[in-house]
């Protein structure tokens, strides 16, 4: 793993412990396909099996240290009955940048390995756990969105 993303890795551990501790205020916007109508999702077969696709992007934004922190994640969902698979991204945009579009974001790709993706999807559970516990204690938008797949 490359220094770049040791320190992030790092840096997210530490976040979660950070939100856990209720010191950081999340702004946290999510778009999905998950909860749309499964017969007007795309598909994909591969070796006679039938996959429904699904993504997901999530924005984490915050202030620590003083310093305002932007992470997208974004994952695209693959589900054949009881299976699943899935592809990872995350991204470090510039501030400005909030678009859930993944060429917009390709730029700001950050190499992510299995760590990397782990520690983010448990800051993903960290924040909706917080959530429960003190909805005022951060911004929460989810939103659905339509998948339309590139042919």
């Amino acid at each position: 793993m490359k220094k770049k993303e040791e320190q992030l890795v790092r840096k997210v551990t530490d976040m979660i412990q950070k939100t856990r501790e209720g010191k950081l205020h999340w702004d946290i916007q999510c778009q999905t396909t998950e909860y749309n109508d499964p017969a007007k999702k795309p598909v994909e077969t591969e070796e006679g099996e039938t996959w429904v696709i699904d993504e997901c992007f999530v924005s984490y934004h915050c202030m620590d240290q003083e310093k305002e922190f932007l992470l997208v994640s974004y994952e695209q969902i693959y589900t054949c009955g009881e299976k699943k698979k899935s592809c990872n991204l995350i991204f470090l945009p510039p501030l400005g940048i909030r678009f859930f579009d993944v060429d917009v974001l390709a730029p700001y790709a950050v190499e992510a390995d299995q760590m990397l993706i782990y520690e983010v999807h448990m800051l993903w559970l960290t924040v909706l756990e917080q959530y429960k516990k003190d909805p005022q204690s951060m911004e929460l938008d989810v939103t659905g969105r339509e998948l339309v797949l590139q042919q």
